[in-house]
């Protein structure tokens, strides 16, 4: 019995390392694993349903299979993997946040400017806006056009290129790590990782549409998309006909965040945040862009921001047990902590 449980054990921690959420694939029907360390699903096996066999479908248009780690029983759900612009941590249009307590608010930021969107030990996500102003208006219309993320001592950028006119056979993304740029190949699951597998993205389709991820941390799935002339004549923005302001399309999955995480989106995800957009208004508009900007789209210098991602101040605070780990599991939040 001990020799059979000890071959199980190995089986798992095996499907852990090498295939991370993913893995065993029986017949046309996979198995997903839950690899969200303190879920009570922990490094279960769990059969994808038959609407959603596939983990990573070969067809981008196809909801895909995900392990839900905090489901009772232990299950798996089927979810498109494109960003939802409706869902928990999404950041969309000019632009309107999904908060991690599913009040949708705008920020509007400023053109050419950027903003700390989450600051939490260890991590820092920025976005550069990028908008005009037309004449006889007097604020900006934005879009978010770049991610800048910090994890330990290494930097991860993702943005929309420019484009006068909107080309769907045209891919419209970008990346760089460390500051050197990425090359991913223009097909669909195509992907990279970096060295020590600490970062990751993936292609979701050939073109536009991609997912990076830091595993155990977040996952941030992201679509490059125009601002339309439909667009335009409903929301009378007058853009200009050089320039269809190509921007991201974000949402966000949060699986190990602090109580005390900052930044306009992170905020939002404070077991006791008391989200200030109005009920009842069709655009509540929340500020916050004096504590909240930043020098640039890798900087955590921003008023609010927490200690600079890997600074000493954190790693004393981390040696001397002041990192409280008290944080609760709802909608990601909460912070694993190892005795």
């Amino acid at each position: 019995m001990e020799d059979v449980l000890g071959r199980n054990s190995l089986l798992i921690i095996l499907l852990f390392f090498v295939c991370g959420s993913t893995c065993i694939d029986a017949g046309k029907t996979q198995t997903a694993v839950c690899i969200r360390p303190g879920s009570r699903c922990f490094l279960r096996l769990l059969t994808c349903p038959p609407e959603c066999p596939m983990l990573k479908p070969t067809d981008p248009t196809a909801k895909a299979c995900f392990a839900d780690c905090n489901s009772r029983p232990c299950s798996t759900r089927c979810e498109s993997r494109v960003a939802n612009c409706n869902g928990y941590g999404a950041l969309c249009y000019d632009p309107r946040f999904v908060g991690g307590d599913g009040v949708i608010f705008y920020f509007r930021g400023k053109s050419n400017e950027h903003f700390c969107l989450v600051s939490d030990i260890n991590l820092q996500i920025n976005a550069r806006f990028i908008g005009f102003r037309p004449k006889g208006r007097a604020k900006d219309y934005t879009w978010i056009q770049a991610l800048g993320i910090i994890f330990g001592s290494h930097t991860f950028t993702l943005e929309a290129t420019k484009a006068a006119t909107w080309d769907n056979n045209t891919d419209h993304l970008k990346f760089s790590y460390d500051g050197n740029e990425v090359f991913l190949p223009e097909n669909h699951l195509s992907s990279w990782s970096s060295p020590g597998n600490n970062f990751q993205l993936e292609r979701i389709s050939s073109k536009n549409n991609a997912i990076f991820s830091i595993p155990d941390v977040m996952e941030i799935a992201v679509k490059v998309v125009p601002v339309t002339k439909e667009d335009d004549k409903m929301h009378k923005y007058q853009i200009p006909s050089n320039d269809c302001f190509a921007h991201l399309e974000v949402q966000f999955k949060f699986f190990s965040l602090s109580p005390h995480v900052e930044g306009v989106l992170g905020v939002t995800y404070q077991p006791d945040f008391k989200n200030p957009a109005k009920k009842g208004v069709s655009m509540p508009v929340v500020g916050g862009e004096d504590k909240y900007r930043t020098t640039s789209l890798l900087s955590a210098d921003c008023k609010s921001c927490l200690s600079p991602p890997g600074s000493r101040v954190q790693q004393r605070d981390m040696d001397n047990g002041k990192l409280d780990c008290t944080g609760g599991s709802l909608r990601g939040n909460g912070i694993v902590c190892k005795k």
